[in-house]
């Protein structure tokens, strides 16, 4: 009976030498890219086709990608295998060791089989047939490898230099990294150098002992880690804190370049690792021409050449040896020769922070801009502005209700200072957009409550207040000081007394008890208790440009360059392009999960206050940062099911809270807004698809006037009420899209 082998496959890559067809959010194992299925697929059903012997097979993947691998594997009978899923990449070494202790604690001293997920390969039972003559090498407890006899000089592959004339396996004398055209060339004529398929077969003990010998700290972390790991119908999945202390490096560094009596198999199928455009111009059908056309696409007196629509036709005359993938917003020409290069396209796009590297645009997305105009402006002036300025008022106490119920009826709440501020600030906002309510009234009413009620001994202001009006947390704390400084800078601006000199004297309070003395920054409150948060900074800089676009005064600006400082030292990760939430009194991530929190609702804040802080200042380096931010919560941040932004996801792009509120959707169509009018992509239809979204899962749904706060991750509802602290973001950011869009299409 032929011996046991479990199988993994290893599908963590991005593959962005298929840019911009392959990206973050879609890499190519998920691409049907010869016309038979996808990478993936097309590998779990080689892995099932062993003709003898049982093979059961897992999968090593990314959570983040955990819902598009259930639904590519659902119809294959993994034969007692399933989906493991990483939550951070952790390379090669940490899958590997996965792969072992998975087999060690099912099947015992078993063979393991270890494949990538992306490449092609000509035929199963070929396939097969040179597995198989590896596996007495492995049952020896050697380490064993494949590799494909070249037929040409290539750059693009790791090589294998191998002694011995076996014919089944030869010893490995050493791996070799990809050379450069002579060296590859020189290695092509030596006969004894083989392309490296990345494709391991061993014994499971084997493994471990050679993870024990030469990289203890690899396997005894993934071990804490596999034994933590849960499980449920759609696979196991490891806990986050426990996998990100696995070091991370490939198999090939961590172990084969180290271990003895390594055997090669020389491989006896065409193989072909998909790597650039030329390859699949090798592999995939092409016309008499030699050319392959995928797509749209009308080629004219053009020679083996890749041609490949995602959209839009693509016409082409007279090419000879060129490739062009164009996909809905970028396209990519070429010789084929240079395809390889991509990724230097791809380097040079990151650092500017272009989203187009990260996220594949929806094939629905709206194209003409200004489609909500008259939707927008229904709801803004028609249905939400005349609700909150009746049932939002609390007209006998003071100042605004804190939330309202879906009937319309105020809950009694105790009042926060920011939602009082943030109802000052949309009223003054809708005033200065032409609305003919009673925004003079409202501001005043707003701060008459706000300065008679809530003003603390030293000139600042309290954290809540009951109903009546009485103090309920008498707190001083920068998050709401900041809403406050921002309502007052509005009123100021549309024209209420008293804001200018509340304004001043809520700006000496900062200054005097809340700014720390100690490091740049400010504290969270004046006793300077709890972690410290980018969040209160975020909202302090939209206060302080606020009053720079309010009086001319250039001191303004001057604060907010100090937190814009802190940003680039401190809140800013120029590895993972995220925002830190919470840290410690010397500005270190905080401990634990809270240091990996980020928020991409936050991501798309600061990239709008970032945008106007540039034009503000001339500081225009800060467009790349706020390119990146967005494109860091574009691809990582939304839940695929509803388009909509997650809570909070780590900064490996992980969701850490899958609740999609109404406020980070606002956000996105700022930062979009935002980020249209700076050099880079177009991005109006993202505008209007933002927007779109915002209508059809938190707008739409709920009474007139009202909206839905909280969907889950299925899109369902999970609000009791309508908090009153969203009807800011909804003002500010539908504001904006009324001005950034053709008034002929209302």
């Amino acid at each position: 009976m032929a011996e046991r082998i479990v199988s993994f496959v290893m599908s963590g890559g991005v593959g962005s030498r298929l840019w911009p067809l392959s990206r973050e959010d879609n890499p190519k194992q998920f691409h049907d890219l010869s016309g038979d299925g996808s990478m993936l697929v097309k590998t779990l059903r080689r892995l099932k086709a062993r003709p003898h012997g049982q093979t059961p097979v897992f999968l090593i993947a990314s959570e983040r990608h955990a819902s598009r691998v259930n639904a590519d594997i659902a119809a294959i009978d993994l034969a007692g295998g399933g989906a493991i899923f990483e939550p951070n990449g952790r390379n090669t070494a940490a899958a590997v060791a996965i792969a072992t202790l998975r087999t060690l604690s099912s099947y015992g001293d078993g063979i393991v089989l270890v494949v990538p997920s992306d490449h092609e390969i000509s035929t199963d039972e070929q396939f097969w047939r040179t597995i198989e003559q590896g596996v007495p090498a492995a049952k020896d407890g050697r380490l064993v490898v494949f590799g494909i006899k070249p037929n040409q000089p290539e750059t693009g592959y790791g090589y294998i230099e191998v002694s011995g004339n076996g014919k089944s396996v030869r010893n490995v004398t050493r791996f070799v990294e990809k050379p450069d055209l002579d060296t590859a060339r020189a290695y092509l004529e030596a006969g004894n150098f083989f392309w490296n398929t990345g494709i391991f077969l061993f014994q499971a003990s084997a493994m471990r002992d050679a993870f024990l010998q030469f990289q203890p700290e690899i396997w005894q972390t993934a071990e804490r880690a596999f034994a933590a790991a849960t499980s449920d119908l759609s696979g196991l999945y490891m806990p986050f804190d426990l996998y990100e202390a696995i070091p991370s490096i490939s198999v090939d560094y961590a172990i084969m370049e180290r271990a003895e009596r390594i055997a090669m198999v020389p491989a006896t199928f065409r193989w072909n690792d998909l790597g650039s455009w030329q390859s699949l111009l090798d592999v995939s059908p092409s016309d008499m021409d030699g050319n392959v056309i995928v797509g749209d696409v009308v080629a004219i007196d053009c020679e083996n050449s890749y041609i490949r629509s995602e959209g839009r036709l693509l016409s082409a005359i007279g090419l000879r040896d060129i490739a062009i993938v164009s996909t809905l917003d970028a396209t990519f020409v070429a010789p084929v020769s240079h395809s390889q290069n991509v990724k230097r396209i791809v380097e040079q796009l990151e650092k500017s922070g272009r989203l187009e590297t990260k996220f594949t645009p929806s094939h629905d997305r709206v194209l003409v801009s200004g489609a909500w105009r008259q939707r927008v402006r229904h709801w803004l002036f028609e249905e939400t502005l005349p609700l909150w300025s009746t049932s939002g008022v609390d007209e006998q106490h003071g100042g605004f209700y804190e939330s309202l119920g879906f009937d319309g009826v105020p809950l009694m709440k105790p009042k926060r200072m920011r939602t009082m501020a943030r109802q000052v600030y949309a009223f003054a906002v809708a005033k200065a957009r032409g609305w003919d309510g009673p925004a003079d009234r409202l501001i005043s009413h707003g701060l008459d409550f706000m300065a008679g009620k809530g003003r603390t001994k030293r000139g600042g202001w309290v954290r809540a207040l009951n109903v009546d009006g009485s103090i309920a947390d008498p707190v001083e704390d920068a998050y709401d000081h900041a809403c406050v400084l921002l309502a007052l800078a509005h009123a100021h601006m549309s024209g209420n007394p008293q804001a200018l000199k509340l304004g001043q004297q809520t700006l000496a309070f900062l200054d005097a008890h809340l700014e720390d003395q100690r490091l740049t920054g400010f504290l969270e409150t004046s006793t300077g208790e709890g972690l410290r948060r980018t969040n209160p900074h975020m909202h302090l800089l939209e206060a302080f440009l606020a009053w720079h676009t309010a009086t001319g005064d250039r001191s303004h600006l001057r604060r907010a360059a100090r937190i814009i400082d802190l940003f680039r030292s401190h809140f800013f990760d120029p590895e993972s392009w995220t925002l830190g939430e919470y840290f410690d009194d010397d500005w270190k991530p905080a401990p634990g999960e809270k240091g990996s929190w980020t928020e991409p609702g936050h991501h798309f804040e600061w990239a709008s206050l970032l945008i106007d802080f540039a034009e503000k200042s001339g500081q225009k380096d800060l467009t790349g940062y706020a390119r990146k931010l967005y494109a860091s919560a574009i691809a990582n941040g939304l839940n695929r099911a509803t388009g909509l932004a997650y809570g909070a996801v780590s900064r490996q792009g992980m969701p850490l809270d899958r609740v999609s509120r109404s406020w980070p959707q606002t956000e996105a169509i700022k930062a979009a807004i935002a980020l249209d009018g700076a050099s880079g992509p177009d991005l109006k239809p993202e505008i209007e698809a933002r927007v779109g979204r915002l209508f059809r899962w938190h707008i739409d749904p709920a009474p007139l006037g009202l909206w839905i706060d909280q969907i889950d991750e299925r899109g369902r509802s999970l609000a009791t009420d309508v908090p009153a602290s969203i009807f800011y973001h909804l003002v500010c950011a539908l504001t904006q899209y009324l001005d950034n869009t053709d008034e002929t299409l209302v």
